[in-house]
């Protein structure tokens, strides 16, 4: 679910313990995390607002929105950003869905609009393994989010942030919202659906609504229905944005800079981050060894609690609490079988080509849920496995076996 491409342990930086040898160092692998630099306090929220540099973005409105849970949105924005040509037959459409924190920025450099570069450069773009000069690539900001969609952080029609007003959207909502997307952009149907995560959920659903508008799909370290131990993650992760007191039960907005949720936020990252890497990978590259000149018998951390400090807060200057809140709540209620009677029965009527890809250490989204979707889907192989040391972040980092598995896969469409 992380949408930041971090580095490697080899590549890892951050100084090393006091005391640590180079050699001893070069033996271990092991890295102290990075410091995290001096900066200004945080904005209450790090949303895209009305006015800001819209940078590659192009905005859809697509009206009112009915909500499966009942509720409605009288208005609907969806911002997108695209790549490539959308050829004559309008055929060579793909759409790519992003995980929790990512959002319509999936290649290109940081700039003005994007303070981060693309989260998978690697493997869109021209001469990538989804080739922007061969197809007419899509990435909308998802329903819900903050980066331009309608979201929390959105204006009301009363003109004041939704806040704590937005209502409770679902993955199906989300999809809906989409499919207004593409009949504005003339895509018929899609050569793939594509996205990891909780992207993988939406590629799933996009399948299930509209069988005869998906010809191919990848799912990716993603499942049909999220599991009681996800949702246990998930509730905890809430917990720690509700019991900030600078969540303001989700009306912060207007809060001066440094006093918005941020403990919350960055308390949900690092509960979030455990499920994003193996315990493997945090003890290789960590282990027991302190940060920096810190003691923690003097109350200093070791390396691997700096390291979720410096995640924590990384999110907290770049994302929104209540965005946050709304799409993990998003993910709790994802069953695709809901109103269809059941998983297996909602995956026997796709009709896609499917791959199915799994990180074989993920322990947020499990290779065993990536093996009930490949197994209920007719039109899916056997489940493509990457085998990586990082856990669920693989998706992001592990490109060149990602990229070859994609390639492969759409030489066959």
């Amino acid at each position: 679910m992380s949408s930041e491409h971090t580095a490697r342990v080899a590549a890892s930086g951050g100084p090393r313990r006091a005391g640590a040898s180079a050699s001893t160092a070069a033996a271990t692998g092991r890295r102290t995390a990075p410091a995290a630099p001096a900066s200004s306090p945080a904005r209450a929220s790090s949303a895209w607002r009305e006015g800001d540099e819209p940078g590659r973005r192009l905005f859809l409105d697509t009206g009112p929105l009915d909500l499966e849970g009942g509720g409605r949105l009288p208005a609907v924005r969806l911002a997108y950003e695209t790549w490539g040509t959308l050829n004559e037959a309008r055929d060579n459409a793909v759409l790519v869905l992003h995980a929790l924190t990512g959002d319509s920025h999936v290649t290109g450099d940081a700039g003005p609009g994007h303070p981060t570069p693309g989260w998978w450069s690697s493997l869109v773009g021209p001469g990538a393994p989804i080739d922007t000069d061969r197809y007419f690539v899509v990435a909308p900001n998802v329903l819900g989010g903050c980066q331009g969609s309608t979201g929390p952080s959105s204006t009301a029609p009363d003109g004041r942030p939704w806040g704590s007003r937005f209502p409770h959207v679902t993955v199906r909502d989300q999809v809906a919202a989409e499919l207004r997307l593409a009949d504005a952009l003339g895509v018929g149907a899609w050569a793939l659906v594509v996205g990891a995560s909780m992207g993988g959920q939406r590629v799933l659903e996009w399948a299930a609504t509209a069988p005869h508008r998906v010809r191919g799909l990848a799912a990716i370290a993603t499942a049909a229905q999220t599991s009681g131990d996800q949702i246990a993650s998930f509730h905890t992760q809430l917990a720690a944005i509700h019991a900030d007191p600078g969540f303001a039960g989700g009306d912060y907005y207007d809060a001066p800079d440094g006093e918005g949720p941020h403990l919350g936020l960055g308390l949900a990252r690092q509960i979030a981050h455990q499920t994003y890497r193996s315990a493997f990978e945090l003890d290789e590259r960590f282990g027991r060894i302190p940060q920096g000149g810190e003691n923690p018998f003097e109350g200093g951390r070791f390396a691997v609690q700096s390291y979720l400090d410096h995640h924590g807060d990384k999110l907290a200057r770049r994302f929104d609490a209540n965005t946050y809140v709304v799409l993990t709540r998003t993910m709790i209620t994802h069953d695709l079988g809901r109103d269809r009677g059941g998983v297996e029965a909602a995956l026997a009527a796709i009709t896609a080509k499917a791959l199915v890809v799994a990180v074989d250490s993920d322990r947020l989204f499990l290779p065993a849920q990536s093996a009930r979707i490949a197994a209920g889907i007719p039109g899916a192989g056997p489940v493509r496995t990457i085998h990586s040391d990082y856990g669920h972040d693989g998706f992001l980092i592990e490109a060149e076996q990602l990229g070859a598995i994609i390639t492969e896969f759409l030489g066959g469409l």
